[in-house]
């Protein structure tokens, strides 16, 4: 019987630092749907895919609705893949994006399986379901619940992301967790708090996250401190270890 090939996950999530953007997009702005010269993001993508050692269209973007479609991708694309909020793959080389200003990105993997998801959880999405989704999707691909370890990257903090009461209501009876009040004594919303607690409920075998918090951090992205903005990219592949 021959032993299934031993792949390395690797995971990066990059900052405003670094590329070809002028203000207020500057400078490393991987977003194509933010106002900035196109010229620009192309030069920033090609620059990330190079940082990476990958050809450019070995890069999936998505163009991203706020939804909860999931798509599985098995090979190179020049284009994002349409109207989808979550990406899967079990072929290695193939560097899944998901792009952020203070959303959740979800980094997936399934080591031993071989499965792999990006996933961008902003409120209207973790609220709908994309997450047990995208778990769905991994399973379906052969991930087990208990060997998939997530990573929560950067994202608008419980402290910081202030909503209506009403809203923190409704988010928090389809996300619970994720209710919060902000340092200012208003209502929040805490959507790693939420997004955490579902992942485990599901049976996710580890979760960590990236503390920062895009609205306090200026090296990050933040629609919300200052739209318009560039976005950050978290991305996800899988590569044959040495």
């Amino acid at each position: 019987m021959t032993a299934p090939p031993v792949l390395t996950v690797r995971r990066v999530v990059t900052t405003r630092a670094g590329g070809f953007s002028a203000p207020p997009y500057d400078s490393f702005n991987l977003g194509d749907h933010v106002g900035d010269d196109p010229e620009a993001v192309r030069r920033n993508r090609a620059r990330l895919a190079a940082s990476l050692d990958l050809p450019a269209d070995h890069l999936i973007w998505m163009d991203q609705i706020h939804g909860r479609t999931v798509a599985t991708v098995d090979g190179p694309r020049a284009e994002p893949v349409p109207g989808t909020d979550a990406l899967v793959t079990t072929r290695p080389g193939l560097a899944l994006v998901v792009l952020t200003a203070d959303c959740v990105p979800i980094l997936l993997s399934d080591d031993e399986a071989g499965v792999i998801a990006a996933v961008h959880a902003g409120r209207v999405g973790a609220r709908i379901g994309i997450v047990g989704r995208v778990l769905e999707a991994m399973i379906a691909a052969g991930a087990r619940p208990e060997r998939i370890g997530a990573l929560l990257g950067p994202a608008a903090s419980g402290r910081q992301y202030e909503v209506p009461a009403d809203m923190r209501a409704d988010v928090e009876a389809h996300l619970p967790g994720s209710a919060t009040t902000t340092v200012r004594g208003t209502p929040g919303l805490d959507l790693r708090a939420g997004i955490r607690r579902q992942l485990t409920a599901a049976g996710v075998g580890a979760v960590a996250e990236d503390p920062r918090c895009t609205i306090e951090d200026t090296t990050l992205f933040s629609h919300r401190r200052g739209a318009p903005t560039g976005r950050l990219g978290s991305v996800i592949w899988m590569e044959p270890a040495n």
